[in-house]
């Protein structure tokens, strides 16, 4: 029952923070005036992507949190803490401040981030790590097209 529990705090806190953020930070006017390049996907496909994300990396932290305290265990949850920080902070920087250059950091070391967290869970727990592998392609993504949008305006 614990157990159960603790999945559904996890899932209220990535979803529902990634729900807040993209609902506070929504791209306007502004993102809707920028060059964009030509493989910017149409807007509706970033909901249930991240959506689906947000679950997994949820999903990922709660096993994650689960296993028994040792180094490995503390670096992976440390890592995963600072990837939902580093996740929840590029939405202000890029479409609430408007800076496309530091939004395209913050992409760099969440994608860093997300990298140390697979490799650092792998050993443990396969299916937590395995979990982040959509999350860190997308991740990917988003660094081209943000450095895209970057270069075009």
């Amino acid at each position: 029952m614990a157990s159960r529990f603790s999945l559904i705090l996890f899932l209220l806190l990535v979803v529902g923070g990634g729900l807040v953020i993209g609902y506070l930070t929504a791209p306007g006017d502004w993102y809707a005036q920028l060059a964009k390049p030509a493989f910017n996907p149409p807007g509706w496909v970033f909901a249930p992507v991240w959506t689906t994300l947000y679950v997994l990396i949820a999903i990922s932290g709660w096993r994650v949190s689960r296993r028994q305290e040792g180094h490995s265990t503390r670096t992976s949850i440390r890592l995963w803490w600072i990837q939902l920080a580093l996740n929840f902070l590029w939405s202000p920087v890029f479409f609430g401040m408007h800076l496309i250059g530091a939004a395209l950091v913050v992409l760099s070391f969440l994608f860093m981030t997300v990298l140390g967290f697979i490799i650092a869970t792998w050993p443990q727990d396969r299916l937590a790590a395995f979990l982040f592998i959509p999350y860190a392609i997308w991740i990917a993504f988003a660094g081209f097209l943000n450095g895209s949008i970057f270069v075009l305006n």
